[in-house]
């Protein structure tokens, strides 16, 4: 069973990840209107990851007797720059998160909430991906630097993420 406190930083997490879902879906729109469809599209699987990452706190919350309060997504921006901008951005989000999920653990553990704890060690693993992931991609980007072919390679690439769930994603 949750504590008041834990179910209230637990509901503020959903808030959280529903807005990077919010967030990435705004970048892969200003991804499509800049010309560069794979960066859109690795933007589209990273909505899916982050509203599945904001359903298991749901699902978590409600198997543990919680309930789940939903509170207001704000707007997110609609420019993002560069390409490289636009991911410096996804890393400071990410690494953002990462404190939060931190945060949270630390929370739990003060609580004495040893089952929290343990649920929330997967986001501190899957915190690591993130931010690895968006690091090797600014890495691709300054590589790059003004070369279009590269660039739009990169985008190529980009666009054969496979969304989560799948059978090649999983291994």
């Amino acid at each position: 069973m949750l504590n008041e406190k834990m179910e209230e930083a637990l509901n503020e997490q959903i808030n959280k990840e529903l807005y990077s879902s919010y967030l990435y879906l705004a970048m892969s729109a200003y991804s499509a209107s800049i010309g560069l469809p794979g960066f859109a599209y690795w933007f589209k699987v990273q909505v899916q990851e982050e509203t599945i990452h904001g359903m298991k706190i749901f699902d978590y919350i409600n198997r543990q007797g919680g309930r789940v309060m939903l509170k207001e997504i704000k707007e997110p921006p609609m420019e993002f720059g560069t390409p490289i901008e636009m991911f410096q951005k996804t890393l400071q989000h990410e690494q953002f998160i990462t404190r939060s999920i931190n945060d949270l653990v630390d929370l739990a553990r003060s609580e004495k909430d040893e089952t929290t704890a343990s649920f929330l060690q997967w986001y501190v693993e899957e915190q690591v991906e993130e931010e690895e992931n968006d690091n090797e991609i600014i890495d691709k980007l300054k590589n790059a630097g003004e070369n279009k072919e590269a660039l739009s390679a990169l985008d190529a690439e980009l666009a054969k993420r496979l969304p989560p769930g799948s059978p090649a994603e999983e291994d």
